[in-house]
């Protein structure tokens, strides 16, 4: 009678042991979207336990007419869907600036700003189990102090690929 107790536990314990999933303590990579403008992101994970993470981002845009760059720092909740997928939802804030130089019918427009933003996040991503790569597919919608575009919200969609270490 122990023994089929203890195979019974172990059993349970082995089920939901498999259902966890593994958040890599460190992961770098890209984040391509929208980004209000700002262009691509480099994106790193810090993995805080199984279940939550740290992710900074650095964005950045150089035109011939536009010059920008934007840090967004994110808490994120991960949670395991099946197999490598996983869900998350988080909340941040982050850091802008830009400046915008352009000629328009003889006349020059020059402005320049910063501000400050609350942010959002919500996604899945797909990690590879035979390579050390995780794809990823989020959403960002952000309100802050005044975009360039004289518009406190912002939405951004990116995608993402990164790779683990």
């Amino acid at each position: 009678m122990k023994k089929i107790i203890l195979s019974a536990i172990m059993l349970f314990g082995l089920a939901f042991t498999a259902q966890s999933q593994e958040i890599s303590k460190h992961a770098l990579g890209l984040r391509l979207g929208d980004n209000n403008g700002f262009g691509g992101e480099v994106s790193y994970q810090l993995g805080l336990n199984q279940k939550n993470r740290l992710e900074f981002d650095l964005g950045w845009r150089n035109s011939r007419d536009v010059d920008a760059i934007k840090g967004v720092a994110l808490y994120q909740w991960v949670w395991n869907i099946e197999g490598g997928f996983n869900w998350y939802a988080g909340v941040g804030g982050g850091l802008a600036a830009w400046d915008y130089d352009y000629y328009n019918n003889n006349y020059r427009y020059k402005d320049s700003g910063t501000y400050v933003f609350a942010a959002g996040d919500v996604g899945i991503e797909y990690r590879f189990k035979e390579v050390p790569l995780t794809l990823s597919l989020d959403a960002r919608p952000e309100i802050g102090s005044g975009y360039y575009d004289d518009d406190n919200f912002g939405f951004d969609v990116g995608l993402g690929v990164k790779f683990r270490f």
